[in-house]
């Protein structure tokens, strides 16, 4: 069922008000059965790999069996260049209609991304972040903040047990908090206490748990206060996470829609928020073991 503008424009006025909002049932049917058994595909594709590999935008991270006892694939960047089927999601009409009342009609898309939360990983919890901190470049965008927006596509369902997002209502209007900066600044490694959050003025109580239906999708700000849990349950929790970006304020990104019309991919991959990209374009692993 495609999504109606009053869904759209009533999900962007909740996202203004609270820095986040969830339009139910975005994708159903065979569409979303399609989309499931893609992600397996390129899930399988990525274990293929026994260290982090990267070729272009395309990359599959992995922690590797020999520190982990299992191979795992935790993230997946720019599937697009492998996977047609993401390449016409990304852009197609149902984004726009949810994009538009937010960003416009001219949209770039700065990041695309696959999270998955498998059993017995152990790093699979996210602290407590604004999404602003990984915009190291932030003299390449007009207004940043007010130009993009995030978006996360559940693509297994996404529960307390396995580590759904979880939000700060209305923390979109502080300023930066620096959460989760301390130490090597790594996200998932380790969890954010309480006391942390109290410290940066947020109450924990104030935390909402979004758990979204295979097909839900949620959008937040770059500065909305969010973070997850690790994975404690039997089950997968694939989830795919879309960055966009009014195109008038930045030339960093894809193009997804120029004046409305769904624009695909060209021939070669642009600067999204990769800064060396041009320096190494050509496949190659990255074994930093980041997570030791």
């Amino acid at each position: 069922m495609p999504v109606t503008r009053t869904a759209a424009r009533q999900a962007a006025e909740q996202y203004r008000e609270e820095g986040y909002a969830v339009l139910r049932q975005f994708i159903d049917g065979d569409a979303l059965i399609a989309l499931k058994a893609e992600t397996d595909r390129i899930y399988a594709e990525a274990l293929k790999h026994h260290h982090t590999w990267r070729h272009g935008n395309l990359c599959f991270e992995i922690l590797p069996e020999a520190d982990f006892g299992a191979r795992y694939v935790i993230q997946a960047y720019w599937i697009s260049w492998m996977s047609d089927h993401f390449e016409k999601l990304r852009r197609s009409d149902d984004y726009f209609t949810l994009l538009e009342p937010i960003l416009g009609r001219d949209i770039r898309q700065v990041a695309q991304q696959i999270h998955w939360k498998p059993p017995g990983a152990g790093l699979t919890g996210y602290r407590f972040h604004q999404d602003i901190r990984f915009r190291d470049s932030r003299n390449s965008y007009v207004d940043i903040v007010a130009s993009t927006v995030n978006t996360g596509l559940a693509i297994d369902p996404s529960t307390r047990e396995n580590g759904c997002l979880q939000v700060v209502p209305g923390s979109h209007r502080s300023a930066y908090l620096g959460l989760s900066d301390d130490g090597d600044g790594q996200i998932m490694k380790g969890l954010t206490a309480k006391d942390e959050l109290r410290v940066a003025g947020i109450d924990p109580d104030s935390i909402v748990w979004l758990e979204q239906d295979p097909g839900d999708i949620a959008i937040w700000s770059l500065m909305t206060v969010h973070g997850s849990l690790p994975n404690m349950s039997r089950q997968d929790r694939a989830f795919a996470i879309s960055s966009y970006v009014n195109a008038a304020n930045t030339d960093r990104g894809e193009w997804a829609f120029r004046d409305g019309v769904s624009t695909p991919i060209g021939d070669t991959p642009v600067l999204c928020k990769y800064e060396k990209l041009h320096d190494n374009p050509d496949p190659h692993y990255v074994e930093d073991r980041w997570y030791a």
